[in-house]
């Protein structure tokens, strides 16, 4: 049956084989082994256990022992993409189905067919409208799926009434970003972050059948109450309901000790006066690879969407010797859950409290202002919208000259990098410490030989302009913050403030 306004995108060609479209399916699912580098990624032993379980032939007790092939053929759900085209032009909507292929991939599923309904706005009771649901359910039939996802938030409404005449499960994009996020989150911050999220788009979706799931009674069946006592009692749904309130709360709680610890360490950093820097950006867009190129932290990198759930702060250090924190975050995407963004609240934290923000893009994507914009989105959503931003150009070796100078037009202070084969990343370095806050107090002091905890701290967390070694110490010019610059009052040898409300004092 053919499908009228309706667009089928080729994401499988209808004139291979069976074999042969699981065989490709196996290729795309296929955890792509590390690039040969020099080693700036570090050991990856995330890597190594993620990719550990691999299937022995030859083991099977049965008499014919099946293929790696058809193993993974009876691993992967066979589901049917489904988009709602509202705004933007074609290139959006086959970019926004060429993302929701490559999550449901990830999440472990093999895409067999996407479809776009041209609609001014989704049908709030099926999503494509109900003469549209019952050719959905022709073509389900027809591949054999067994699961349709839909582009865009269901309402729970519209979840039921699909299930309900397709006759397939019927899940969300929202709840596909669900899926890979509890699939890759290894902290207990981060598991506790993923099911609070998930339990709060669940309590908006449970389903029940009225009396029938009453499970409890009045009268006799309640325990005697007797008068009064008697009635449907508690359904089901409302028992599950309770529950799963009690374990949101449980949850938040847990959270809330965890982020002591984290904010425990963002005061001892804020009391030194260390400068942070937080690479943020689209989800896949080289924010790990380019910590390790940068720190060699060795975080796990892997050609995915969400492989990094939990943030990691590494140290560095200027060539004159200023201390600063790089931490690599949770990447973003379009329309991304906003249960999802307040469950990582305090992790988000990060980005908003930092001095500097490393905007990580994919110059090979294609539509990378449209990753921008998705990153902007998210990052006012959590306040992070006025910190100072740097962007940065990734996968420089993949993209074309031509997009990478549409960018540099649009983004003129941009660095252009690549985290895989080392390019640009002397000049990164170079921009990003320009850009960290300076220490504001320039002082001269003598500092004596027995008080080299003072010089440390004058290494560590300020800028060091000139030294010289004599009898009674060492004689240093440096840029200090306030607090350093008071200790070292007792040995000054003329200060001089940079600013003048700093000189006042």
């Amino acid at each position: 049956m053919s499908l009228p306004r309706t667009e089928s995108h080729g994401l499988d060609d209808d004139a291979r084989t069976d074999d042969e479209l699981v065989v490709e399916t196996v290729r795309r699912t296929r955890t792509p082994a590390p690039p040969e580098t020099d080693g700036a990624d570090g050991d990856q032993l995330d890597l190594a256990d993620r990719q550990s379980l691999r299937r022995i032939s030859g083991m099977s007790t049965e008499l014919a022992d099946i293929s790696e092939v058809e193993y993974r053929q009876l691993l992967l759900e066979r589901v049917v993409l489904v988009s709602v085209w509202t705004t933007g032009s074609q290139v959006d909507i086959d970019n926004s189905l060429a993302e929701l292929k490559l999550l449901a991939e990830t999440a472990g599923s093999q895409v067999l067919e996407g479809l776009v309904q041209r609609r001014q706005v989704p049908d709030p009771a099926t999503y494509i409208g109900s003469g549209k649901v019952a050719e959905l359910r022709d073509v389900v039939v027809a591949t054999g799926a067994d699961t349709v996802i839909c582009d865009g938030e269901l309402s729970p409404a519209q979840l039921r009434n699909l299930e309900d005449r397709v006759k397939v499960k019927v899940i969300d994009r929202t709840a596909l970003i669900l899926d890979i996020f509890a699939q890759h989150a290894k902290s207990a911050e981060g598991k506790a972050q993923v099911e609070l999220a998930q339990l709060n788009y669940l309590k908006q979706r449970l389903r029940g059948w009225g009396g029938n799931l009453s499970r409890q009674a009045g009268g006799r069946a309640a325990g005697g109450a007797g008068i009064g006592g008697r009635g449907p009692g508690e359904t089901k749904l409302e028992t599950d309901r309770r529950r799963i309130n009690s374990r949101i709360a449980k949850l938040r709680s847990a959270l809330r000790e965890m982020d002591g610890t984290r904010e425990t360490k963002r005061a001892e950093r804020r009391r030194h006066q260390v400068p942070s820097v937080a690479i943020v950006g689209y989800t896949n867009a080289g924010k790990s690879s380019l910590l390790n190129r940068l720190t060699g932290a060795g975080v796990l990198v892997e050609d995915a969407v969400f492989a990094t759930l939990d943030p990691t702060t590494r140290r560095s250090a200027t060539p004159d010797g200023r201390v600063f924190t790089l931490t690599d975050t949770v990447g973003f995407v379009r329309h991304l859950p906003h249960d999802l963004v307040e469950a990582f609240a305090s992790t988000l934290e990060e980005s908003a409290q930092a001095d500097l923000l490393v905007h990580v893009v994919d110059g090979s994507d294609p539509d990378p202002e449209g990753q921008i914009r998705a990153v902007h989105d998210v990052l006012s959503e959590i306040g992070a919208g006025k910190v100072s931003e740097l962007i940065v150009i990734n996968k420089a070796d993949l993209a074309t000259p031509d997009a990478i100078a549409n960018l540099r037009s649009r983004h003129r202070d941009a660095v252009v990098v690549s985290a895989r084969t080392g390019e640009g990343i002397d000049d990164l370095r170079r921009t990003v410490e320009g850009r960290l806050p300076r220490p504001e107090v320039e002082v001269r002091a003598l500092i004596p030989y027995e008080r080299g905890d003072l010089l440390d701290r004058v290494h560590q967390a300020g800028e060091l302009l000139t030294t010289e070694h004599t009898g009674d110490g060492t004689l240093v010019v440096a840029r200090v913050n306030a607090d350093l610059a008071g200790e070292l009052a007792a040995f000054d040898r003329g200060s001089e403030s940079l600013d003048p409300t700093v000189r006042g004092g």
